[in-house]
């Protein structure tokens, strides 16, 4: 079983926190739309041995695209692909694309779980964050998207600069007011270079504090769970039947493609990436030639991606498995490494496999960095 990552690089404006690779110039979508169609038939043997059980469309903002557009690379994937009965298809999508037309028509797709970017439910937030969307377009798209979708997930933000816990509390109950079977929730982060960053230097927004984030992040886990949400990975929250198939797959180490500038893929020991630039992409698949870059993963970078993904789910890393797939040498030296993080509480071997506490989970990243093996 295997993924299909499609990137679609284009936004209707930056938003102050975002690093990913996008444009703001879409004038020629309809050019990259055939450039990515033409490089998932350049690529189908590299899966030709796997079936496809999710394709996701991230970004950017997939929601850009026509409906149109997304029929073509849906049908694309099932002509040069061998794709399951009934894969995971996500679309990310921004509020302020979804009208009620829109939504009604991905609807009679075969898209059958939407990610929808609400970030905050209050008009102050949005604006900092520089959100294409405002309120009353987020709460419009949500009332109209449970009718015809099951499957969906948002996105909030916490650890804001002057959001209270009070307001954070509202954001979580309004989320679970729509009925919403699957929250994704991320620490807001400082990444270098973007628009964040600057305002920050200027003095305009104060810099994020860890405490309110953990602050935060502690009554997002107690107020969800209590709602009968697992908390399944660092940053999601489902209900059951509603995990994130294509996300878990990540964290479980198994093979996606990834179609589209700045596009990564995984096919088990080998990591390549797309080039992050939209017209060199393209000049590239004109000339039948993917821009792109790989490198072999050795068993120590196999290991320490196994225990920073491993850590963050609710699976853990498996010593025996760790074993089986790297050699003794790994599964001890992660025994030996942990000790000190199991006499602290911030982790338990159970079962013999390591997991991240209710204590550790918000320094996940941090231990795991901890136990990397370094060559």
């Amino acid at each position: 079983m295997a993924g299909i990552y499609i990137h679609i690089p284009f936004c209707k404006q930056a938003c102050h926190y975002c690093d990913f690779h996008f444009s703001t110039a879409k004038t020629y979508t309809a050019q990259m739309v055939n450039a990515l169609v033409v490089e998932m038939i350049m690529r189908k043997n590299e899966l030709e041995n796997e079936t496809i059980e999710t394709i996701y469309f991230g970004g950017g903002t997939p929601s850009i695209l026509s409906v149109e557009q997304i029929r073509n690379l849906l049908d694309t994937v099932y002509h040069h692909y061998q794709v399951i009965e009934n894969p995971e298809i996500t679309l990310e999508a921004n509020p302020d694309d979804l009208s009620e037309d829109k939504i009604l028509q991905l609807s009679q797709t075969k898209i059958n779980r939407l990610s929808i970017g609400i970030q905050s439910f209050f008009e102050e937030d949005l604006q900092l964050m520089n959100r294409a969307h405002n309120l009353q377009e987020a709460e419009n798209c949500l009332q109209i998207a449970t009718k015809y979708f099951k499957n969906i997930t948002l996105d909030l933000i916490y650890g804001m600069p002057n959001m209270s816990v009070e307001r954070w509390q509202q954001n979580i109950q309004k989320a679970l007011d729509f009925n919403i079977p699957h929250i994704s929730c991320y620490a807001l982060t400082v990444e270098p270079k973007t628009a964040l960053q600057k305002l920050i230097q200027k003095g305009t927004i104060s810099e994020p504090s860890d405490e309110l984030a953990q602050q935060h992040f502690q009554v997002l886990k107690n107020t969800l769970e209590s709602k009968g949400f697992v908390h399944y990975e660092l940053s999601n929250f489902g209900k059951e039947g509603f995990f994130s198939v294509n996300n878990s797959n990540y964290w479980k180490g198994k093979k996606y493609l990834g179609i589209g500038p700045s596009a990564h893929s995984f096919n088990g020991h080998e990591r390549s990436w797309n080039v992050s630039n939209n017209q060199l992409y393209m000049k590239g698949i004109q000339q039948n030639q993917l821009p792109s870059e790989k490198e072999i993963l050795t068993k120590t970078d196999l290991y320490n991606e196994s225990v920073m993904t491993g850590l963050r789910t609710m699976w853990g890393v498996s010593l025996p498995q760790m074993e089986i797939q790297l050699g003794k040498k790994y599964s001890d030296y992660l025994r030996k490494q942990s000790e000190k993080f199991i006499e602290q509480g911030f982790l338990i071997l159970q079962d013999e496999v390591l997991k991240t506490t209710s204590k550790g989970l918000f320094l996940t990243d941090g231990i795991s960095s901890d136990l990397f093996m370094i060559n």
